[in-house]
């Protein structure tokens, strides 16, 4: 999980000018108090929640006052912290079940995470993060124990590099400079990393981080366009570095990879 500091970096790197009228920044706050619930959190307070946001507490206080009375947090008596309401749960149900594109995705998915033995996921951008939409594991025990909601970054993972391989120069530019501010003293080693799978991506199709993210997992990722007005997902197929070997990953996962998307861009709806 993105430490407290990494939040709060996120939330401002993400945050528009202060002279676009157009702009709520009283609802930006409250959804920010939302996304400060990462997978993992069951119960957070209101001081964690300030520390995540950046906000003082008592600004954090009234908007999860607000939030509770709407059904979107559920307030703890015992505790006195809060938890994710079923008025948030209804919102992202219902977003997932539109989503055909994952009933697609699944068997296919599938079909390769039992091939490879890996862990195989469909993930969208979230700010500096990528969100799993969709998970299938291998046959093999020691695949990655993560699911549906869980987070994992989007400049030194597989899956984060070939999201920002998809998109144009312009937009990528706009996203490592977030990246950038959120991490100055990495930033060399991340740019190098985001632009080795820039080229990846066009030569060998699939971007790749091995050991980048973290130092035992290596995985391969393949960017595509879903269609429907949706932006640019990417599939990953990864695992511990002990069982997936680069050659294994590149010399035989590879193609199957590539043939999922594009298998997935032939089949769904312009």
């Amino acid at each position: 999980m993105p430490t407290v500091t990494a939040l709060r970096k996120q939330r401002a790197a993400a945050k528009p000018p202060k002279e676009d009228r157009h702009f709520v920044t009283a609802l930006a706050r409250g959804l920010g108090v939302l996304a400060c619930f990462q997978s993992g959190d069951a119960q957070l307070g209101n001081q964690e929640l300030a520390e995540r946001c950046g906000l003082p507490k008592s600004t954090v206080s009234r908007l999860t006052m607000t939030l509770t009375r709407l059904g979107y947090l559920i307030h703890m008596p015992e505790s006195g912290r809060y938890r994710l309401g079923m008025a948030t749960l209804s919102l992202g149900s219902a977003m997932l079940s539109r989503l055909d594109l994952r009933q697609v995705a699944r068997p296919l998915m599938q079909e390769l995470a039992a091939f490879s033995g890996a862990s195989v996921s469909l993930g969208a951008r979230d700010q500096l993060s990528m969100i799993y939409i969709e998970h299938c594991r291998g046959p093999s025990a020691l695949t990655l124990s993560m699911d549906v909601g869980a987070r994992i970054p989007l400049a030194t993972s597989a899956i984060g590099r070939a999201y920002l391989a998809a998109i144009g120069e312009g937009e990528r530019a706009e996203i490592m400079a977030q990246v950038r501010e959120h991490d100055p003293a990495a930033w060399a080693k991340v740019r190098a990393g985001i632009e080795r799978a820039v080229k990846d991506h066009g030569k060998l199709g699939v971007t790749c981080s091995f050991g980048d993210w973290q130092k035992d997992v290596h995985g391969i990722a393949r960017a595509f366009h879903p269609g429907g007005g949706l932006p640019p997902m990417a599939i990953s197929c990864g695992g511990p570095a002990s069982s997936l070997s680069k050659e294994l990953l590149l010399g035989e996962v590879r193609p199957r990879l590539i043939e999922l998307t594009q298998r997935l861009e032939a089949t769904l709806p312009r």
